[in-house]
């Protein structure tokens, strides 16, 4: 175990130095939104090809391939073709004096630790015992294709919206954001409570729930979430659909 850890935190390491460098060359910070999907992948890699893979090793880590490997993909091509996302365009403006070692260690660093801590119960399945796959793990293994299903969808719903140059500035209030101002996160946050279910069977394979809570907290309260209702607080549209639809788990809106 605390071989597979001391490993697994050096390749954090270097994969967060990695994509500082890269930020260095490109003058752009928000490529680490697309590391963030590939950081869990190599470490997936990692495990899977270093150390032995049962049945539901090999089943976690591939759902986290699939879903981080199609986050990864989604926003590289919506941030492609635009100019740094205005976080991290503010965030320079504003840190100019200490902005490099400040960005290593506040973008780089701090988001490989989070990543690891989201990853370490896959870390604990693969320290524990073998665990044969039983009916809770298909539960699991259905809500979280069901979520990846529609997490899909509803990107591309969003997508379309935005592609039209007259909804700029506007409120997508249909479909599910009629209910939910951020289904795609709330979809994110059902994922990973299904993974969490693959991965409580193994010894201490509970303290797996830290990963949930910590995706949780995050979107819900530090960054994700926050970021984007400060982005249009300005808008009235937008202070009039927060008084009827829901922040986060769905429900009829407010009349």
């Amino acid at each position: 175990m605390e071989q597979l850890i001391l490993s697994s935190l050096w390749i954090i390491f270097l994969y967060a130095t990695f994509w500082f460098v890269v930020s260095l060359i490109t003058k752009r910070n928000d490529f680490v939104d697309v590391a963030r999907g590939l950081w869990y992948i190599v470490l997936c890699i990692y495990y899977f090809f270093v150390w032995d893979g049962s049945q539901r090793e090999i089943l976690i880590y591939g759902l986290i391939t699939l879903w981080w490997l199609r986050l990864a993909i989604t926003i590289f091509l919506k941030n492609i073709k635009k100019d740094e996302d205005f976080r991290y365009a503010q965030w320079r403006k504003d840190r100019w004096k200490y902005f490099y070692i400040r960005s290593y260690l506040q973008i780089y660093i701090l988001q490989g630790v989070l990543m690891w801590i989201i990853a370490f119960p896959a870390l604990l399945v693969t320290a524990a015992e073998p665990v044969p796959l039983h009916i809770r793990d298909v539960f699991g293994v259905v809500l979280w294709l069901v979520w990846f299903f529609f997490e899909a969808v509803w990107d591309w719903q969003l997508a379309q919206f935005k592609k039209d140059p007259d909804n700029k500035w506007k409120i997508l209030d249909t479909w599910l954001w009629k209910y939910t101002r951020h289904p795609n996160y709330f979809g994110e946050v059902v994922m990973w409570w299904a993974i969490f279910i693959l991965w409580s069977s193994v010894t201490h394979g509970i303290y797996g729930i830290v990963s949930a809570l910590t995706i949780t907290f995050l979107i819900l309260y530090v960054s994700w979430i926050p970021m984007l209702e400060k982005k249009y607080e300005w808008n009235p549209d937008y202070e009039a659909y927060k008084k009827k639809t829901n922040k986060f788990f769905p429900w009829f809106p407010k009349k």
